[in-house]
């Protein structure tokens, strides 16, 4: 008989490594297949930026800081520098500034974070035009890695420290109950979590598509790295990114600020458009993003999205360096209203999702529900045959 693994995990992208991690901390024998030769999904293509303010309340804001946690002990290990930490949100109106004050006052959520008035905010982070602040909220959370060195360096620390397999460059053509069929032959493990991603019409299709799943293309953009000495102080977001999370878009001040982006910002909306910042250690800034729904999305990217997006950044912070040196698409699946989505479509196999575009903010989290789930079902340690 083949050799038997406690857990086969289909996808090398974060989802299906946070699943690995959360097995392989429980002494499983865990494999992981990935059909690419590293993985070149949503996971590599985002800002690497761990976000749990915003977050929206309840079980997501709970599995960002988990995953925060997480991300905060495993990193140093593994050799996967962390950028910057927090997040320094910029308010460009009184309206968004209101939107901020009522979330730092809540005592979870908005527990340790501090809204600064326009003078303070000006004193603290220069890197913010001033013309127009109303002042910004500052959170100490989140977490910054640069995606392309995290993801090979969380996957070799994983075989090296826990004896995780991986196995890139092969195809899990089907899966039937303990045994998955792929290019490389038979692969015999005690449960099954497939991570498919934006992979819709692959593994369990017909699952998926009664999921009611679509996906979303998000646009993204590098600058050319800044003068020496010019830093971010944290992730940056601004007015827009309160429609986006709905940590703060739920609460009723944000009414105000979406009738005002309604009448303003239309433009943005239409496009799904907000601002986020990160800076990796190059001084190079990453930035997006938008968001464009369909399955599958348009294959082509419009000028205009980026010139909006652009336009955001540079009403938003003083940049001494405005070149664009690299721009890209991601594509994440994406469902109406849940931000995860964990399938059974047998006893000991489970569809694992985000749908949200938060895989670097929630994966672990999520890795060890899922894995205590199937714990619970008597998933074990087997004995090697």
């Amino acid at each position: 008989m083949s050799r038997v693994y406690d857990l086969a995990v289909v996808g090398a992208g974060i989802v299906g490594l946070a699943h690995a991690l959360a097995a392989a901390r429980r002494g499983w024998r865990v494999l992981v297949v990935e059909r690419d030769a590293r993985a070149v999904g949503a996971s590599l293509r985002n800002f690497g930026f761990v976000t749990v303010t915003g977050q929206q309340r309840g079980q997501c804001w709970h599995r960002a800081l988990r995953s925060r946690d997480i991300w905060a002990e495993v990193a140093p290990q593994a050799g996967i520098p962390i950028e910057h930490e927090g997040l320094v949100f910029a308010a460009r109106s009184p309206e968004a500034l209101a939107v901020l004050e009522a979330f730092a006052a809540d005592p979870e959520m908005g527990a340790f974070c501090e809204v600064l008035g326009p003078a303070d905010a000006g004193r603290h982070y220069p890197q913010l035009r001033s013309d127009g602040l109303a002042g910004v909220l500052r959170s100490p959370y989140e977490l910054r890695v640069d995606p392309r060195l995290a993801l090979p360096r969380l996957a070799a620390w994983l075989a090296e420290n826990y004896g995780v397999e991986l196995r890139f460059g092969v195809t899990v053509r089907r899966v039937d109950g303990s045994w998955l069929e792929t290019d490389a032959g038979p692969i015999h493990a005690g449960a099954v979590v497939v991570c498919s991603g934006a992979d819709l019409q692959g593994l369990y299709r017909a699952r998926l598509a009664d999921a009611a799943l679509t996906k979303c293309k998000l646009h993204m953009l590098r600058l050319a790295p800044q003068p020496e000495g010019w830093r971010l102080p944290g992730g940056i977001m601004t007015d827009p990114s309160i429609a986006r999370y709905l940590g703060y878009a739920e609460l009723p001040a944000a009414a105000a600020l979406t009738a005002k982006l309604q009448a303003e910002r239309q433009d943005l909306l239409a496009m799904g458009i907000h601002l986020i910042a990160t800076q990796d250690a190059d001084g190079s800034l990453v930035i997006g993003d938008s968001h464009h729904y369909g399955d599958p999305p348009d294959a082509f990217r419009s000028d205009t999205v980026d010139e909006k997006i652009l336009e955001l950044a540079f009403e938003t912070l003083d940049l001494p360096n405005r070149r664009v040196v690299e721009r890209w698409t991601g594509v994440y699946p994406s469902h109406a209203n849940k931000l995860a989505v964990v399938e059974a479509p047998e006893p000991m196999v489970r569809l694992a999702l985000i749908t949200s575009g938060t895989g670097m903010s929630t994966a672990f989290a999520l890795g060890e529900e899922v894995v205590a789930e199937l714990a619970g079902r008597g998933a074990e340690p087997a004995v090697a045959q």
